[in-house]
């Protein structure tokens, strides 16, 4: 008779590992200190961005580092809107605070029509 080898025992299932996520960093981000040197400036035509590198790294932040960090910042910054170019493209140039314009308060009228006549406020 022909023996027959057993059948390999199925290999336990693993559990899955679990993703250990790093601590979020406390501080601000790095677009919120990028706003701030930038509102600090006084400079008419703006920030440019070498500018803008030494002082995140005289504040602390480690710019050789993160360059690709700082580069989505910007762009991110100005595709919302905050930030505005004064000269170059991209990441690369000389940027300002754009001038917000309050849009949200409601138009006041000016005068009243009390039937058919025009009364100032």
């Amino acid at each position: 008779m022909a023996e027959v080898a057993p059948a390999p025992a199925a290999a336990p299932a693993k559990a899955p590992k679990k993703k250990t996520s790093k601590p979020k960093k406390a501080g601000p981000s790095v677009s919120e200190l990028i706003v701030k040197t930038v509102a600090a400036s006084k400079e008419r035509s703006g920030v440019s961005a070498a500018a803008l590198k030494k002082a995140l790294a005289a504040g602390g932040y480690d710019v050789d580092k993160n360059k690709a960090r700082v580069n989505t910042a910007i762009k991110s910054l100005l595709t919302k809107g905050t930030l505005v170019h004064t000269k170059g493209t991209g990441a690369a140039g000389s940027f300002k605070m754009s001038k917000t314009t309050e849009s949200t308060k409601p138009y006041r009228k000016c005068c009243k029509t009390v039937l058919g006549t025009v009364a100032p406020v």
